[in-house]
């Protein structure tokens, strides 16, 4: 009897334990990347197997599979984040020096175009449903609105507050937090109109933002450290978990159940959906300081997060640290 209730305890064990949390995430590849200057966003193509790294005044595009350096968009001042929209062949950059949104060519990486944009383009997205991408102006409050086609201007939207990640569901709606309101706001695709303004009590400061479209859940990072969890019809926070210090970005594995919050304190806090209002803690993932924008591939379900080291200055030991030059690299984790 002993044997056979140890056997059950290590099943019901066993069975406790989520789908694919059995073997933790790891350091597979630190791919070093030329160049210098601070980074933001990180995109991945899954189909064309590609992915943009900003940083400085260029994104670097490397090899999902094998990290090689395939090109690089150059000419992008003060480039935070890229929108890529496969069907039309075309990406787009947002450029906050020069309050602009660079079009490219996702085939030879050429640019073929440009917008203006309100001030400080950050966040950048594409809606496949509205084919237009929303570019995010954390200065100026407001999202500029592109026809992803034409490659002109569609509309501006009014936010009234900071925009931080956005993220669009497919159906017509796209969500962007509001880091200096704690809110959460859904927009109109195609109106190009406001529909809702979300408080995110008890969350925080958002920034990150992932969306699961099928079970209408949204995924939002607070640098109060908490993730909480809100329902893209209701607006209503159904969950809320702890994460770690200065997150940036979020995402989420449709395949996996998992989501991903990365942060500053240079750790990845991973949870699984169990349900579509309940999570559990699954590991965190220890990186390196100051790794706090990530991209999730996926097909792969790997992680890519851009690092580099950074030193002190002597005379000034309060002053924001320098980044050792030819440090830059993107950490490569899986399983």
């Amino acid at each position: 009897m002993r044997n056979l209730a140890l056997g059950l305890v290590i099943l019901v064990s066993a069975a406790a334990v989520p789908a694919g949390a059995a073997e933790g995430y790891r350091l597979l590849k630190t791919v070093p990347v030329p160049g210098d200057g601070g980074w933001d966003y990180v995109s991945v193509d899954e189909a064309g197997r590609r992915v943009y790294i900003s940083h400085g005044n260029q994104v670097d595009v490397l090899d999902a599979d094998t990290y090689e350096l395939k090109g690089t968009i150059a000419d992008t001042k003060g480039v935070h984040g890229i929108a890529l929209a496969p069907d039309l062949g075309r990406g787009f950059t947002s450029n906050g020096r020069t309050d602009t949104v660079t079009i490219f060519d996702l085939k030879t990486l050429k640019s073929v175009g440009e917008v203006k944009t309100g001030k400080g383009p950050d966040s950048i997205i594409y809606d496949p449903s509205s084919k237009r991408v929303f570019a995010f102006c954390g200065r100026g409050g407001s999202a500029t609105v592109i026809d992803a086609s034409a490659g002109k201007e569609a509309g501006t939207i009014e936010l009234g507050g900071q925009p931080e990640f956005a993220a669009a569901d497919g159906d017509g709606h796209v969500f962007v937090n509001l880091e200096d309101k704690n809110m959460l706001l859904k927009l109109d695709a195609k109106k190009m109109t406001v529909l809702e303004r979300w408080p995110l009590a008890p969350g925080e400061t958002p920034t990150g933002l992932a969306i699961d479209p099928k079970n209408q859940r949204l995924f939002v990072g607070c640098r109060k450290k908490m993730m909480v969890v809100v329902s893209s019809e209701s607006g209503k926070v159904v969950a809320n978990e702890k994460i770690g210090d200065r997150v940036d970005a979020a995402a989420f594995d449709p395949e996996t159940g998992m989501v991903f919050f990365s942060c500053g304190d240079g750790t990845v806090s991973v949870f699984h959906q169990d349900e579509p209002d309940k999570y559990s803690a699954v590991e965190t993932i220890k990186t390196k300081t100051g790794s706090k924008t990530m991209a999730l591939d996926r097909k792969t379900h790997k992680l890519f997060l851009p690092s580099a080291d950074f030193k002190a200055n002597p005379d000034n030991p309060r002053a924001r640290p320098t980044m050792v030059p030819k440090t830059f690299a993107v950490l490569v984790y899986g399983k």
